[in-house]
């Protein structure tokens, strides 16, 4: 195809008298060429394939087409990339390329349009007023924590009129991490919006109708109530309806996670994204109003959004059955419960950083969160009611292998010594965190060991005389049983006894 300087200068030079062989031969055109320059309009040379050979193609043409009307019709998640279409055609015979595929299967799906009468998708620009609504999506990202490879489920908000975003890591999408990620970002925020928009994932939707109609989940519903906020579904497979959001992953995927982030450890990480935020709404301006900063937004936003009263307590619950070893199993790990909810089915709590165990009303134990798989947590001192009983389990019993004690228990234990004896009498000492609690127990501990002596019996004693007496009970004598000459402590009257035996 020749370029518009050559076309100009064929017709300047055919507009001087000279001759088409003799362009032609400057030129090193052909005559035809040098006549289609001189008869096209306004130097417009375009060159427009009247038909596509398909050299490659042409004996797989019907089973391509037959691929790729099977493809349209499969589910969103289920549609064949064309690499693979490529693959399936390769298999039976094919030896073209990849690119001669994917430019047939672009004509292929325009041509579909065209006939049924639709052309490129169009879409409205959407406006928000100020405090209107939120988006909220996930993302999934590679990291290196603790020099280890790890994929990432990341939350990411944003403020449909100031453009504020908010992002924060979490090992997995549950509903815990879902409420976690709404309390952080309403705080980062400082307030709340009054409608919500989220795609249907199943932490938030439990049933999909026709139309926007949806069944909500529980705890979500509470959630939202909760905050005063209205959820609202897209479509399904409609990520423009949340175009907001869809384009703050393709963004922060870019600029934050691109090259891979390393760090020691999921908090530091998330730190470092809030910070990041931050730092972007700062140095960024507004898409819509160039004058100012999407911080600066945010500012004028915040007046319009809702107070947060309390932060919403977003945990998932559960039910365990305790073993005889006072373990619960869950998410692939095992958890230490106090020894009184032994062989008795206990309610778990699960937090995104903790889990909380009750037994009824009372609480039996809380850890922090792990999220590897065959760990067995232990609390030591959800074994001591046990160990008072079995003092002989100290030396070799599993939750006391590098029990982290306090410092004056630790050396109380270490001048002790080793031995049956001496851990008969460390457990003494122990035991009587159950009755007066561990300060008490640990100041007496301070005291005997200032005094010089590492002593069981004088800890005992320090405690017991430490010990509040107990408040006497008051008699309460009815009125037929009162004295009617009640006594009296005059200790004179022993004088007026002297006297009488003076004189006798």
């Amino acid at each position: 195809m020749l370029i518009v300087e050559t076309v100009v200068r064929i017709r300047r030079e055919h507009a001087a008298g000279k001759a088409i062989k003799a362009i032609a031969r400057d030129l090193r055109l052909s005559r035809k060429v040098v006549r289609k320059a001189i008869r096209s309009p306004e130097a417009a040379f375009n060159y427009q394939r009247k038909v596509q050979p398909l050299p490659r193609i042409g004996p797989y043409q019907d089973r391509l087409d037959a691929l790729l009307e099977e493809n349209e019709g499969r589910g969103r998640r289920d549609r064949l990339r064309m690499t693979r279409i490529h693959d399936l055609l390769v298999r039976e015979g094919f030896d073209g390329s990849y690119d001669a595929v994917r430019r047939y299967a672009a004509r292929w799906r325009a041509a579909r349009r065209k006939d049924a009468g639709e052309g490129a998708p169009a879409f409205i620009p959407m406006t928000f007023q100020p405090g209107e609504a939120y988006q909220f999506d996930w993302s999934h990202e590679d990291v290196e924590i603790a020099g280890k490879p790890m994929r990432v489920k990341v939350a990411h908000m944003r403020l449909c009129d100031s453009r504020a975003p908010y992002v924060r890591a979490y090992p997995r999408e549950g509903q815990e991490m879902l409420f976690d990620a709404h309390a952080r970002a309403f705080a980062f925020f400082g307030g709340v919006p009054r409608r919500g928009i989220y795609d249907n994932m199943k932490t938030a939707v439990t049933a999909v109708f026709t139309g926007k109609e949806r069944v909500f989940n529980r705890r979500f519903l509470i959630m939202t109530d909760h905050y005063m906020v209205e959820p609202t579904a897209c479509s399904p497979a409609a990520g423009w309806e949340k175009g907001q959001v869809e384009q703050q992953v393709q963004t922060i995927r870019g600029r934050f996670f691109q090259p891979r982030l390393r760090f020691a450890s999921l908090a530091e990480l998330n730190g470092w994204l809030e910070a990041e935020c931050r730092r972007w709404a700062e140095h960024h301006a507004h898409p819509e109003r160039g004058d100012i900063t999407v911080a600066e937004a945010l500012d004028m936003e915040r007046p319009a959004l809702q107070p947060i009263l309390a932060p919403f307590d977003g945990f998932h619950e559960s039910e365990h059955a305790v073993t005889g070893t006072c373990l619960i199993s869950f998410d692939r790990n095992r958890y230490s419960v106090m020894s009184t909810a032994a062989r008795r089915t206990v309610q778990v709590r699960s937090y995104a950083d903790r889990i909380v165990i009750r037994c009824g009303d009372a609480l039996v134990g809380e850890h922090e969160r792990h999220f590897g798989r065959n760990r067995t947590i232990y609390d030591p001192w959800h074994y001591l009611p046990v160990l008072a009983h079995k003092p002989g389990a100290l030396r070799n019993g599993a939750p006391f292998q590098d029990w982290d004690l306090p410092p004056a228990l630790h050396r109380l234990r270490r001048r002790l010594g080793t031995g049956d004896e001496a851990d008969r009498r460390f457990v003494r000492v122990l035991s009587a965190v159950l009755t007066d609690g561990l300060e008490p127990v640990e100041a007496a501990v301070r005291e005997a060991l200032a005094n010089g002596t590492a002593s069981d019996e004088l800890i005992l004693n320090i405690l017991s005389r430490r010990r509040e007496p107990a408040t006497p009970h008051s008699i309460v004598t009815s009125e037929d049983r009162m004295l009617q000459h009640p006594p009296l402590a005059d200790c004179a009257r022993y004088d007026l006894l002297r006297g009488y035996d003076a004189a006798a």
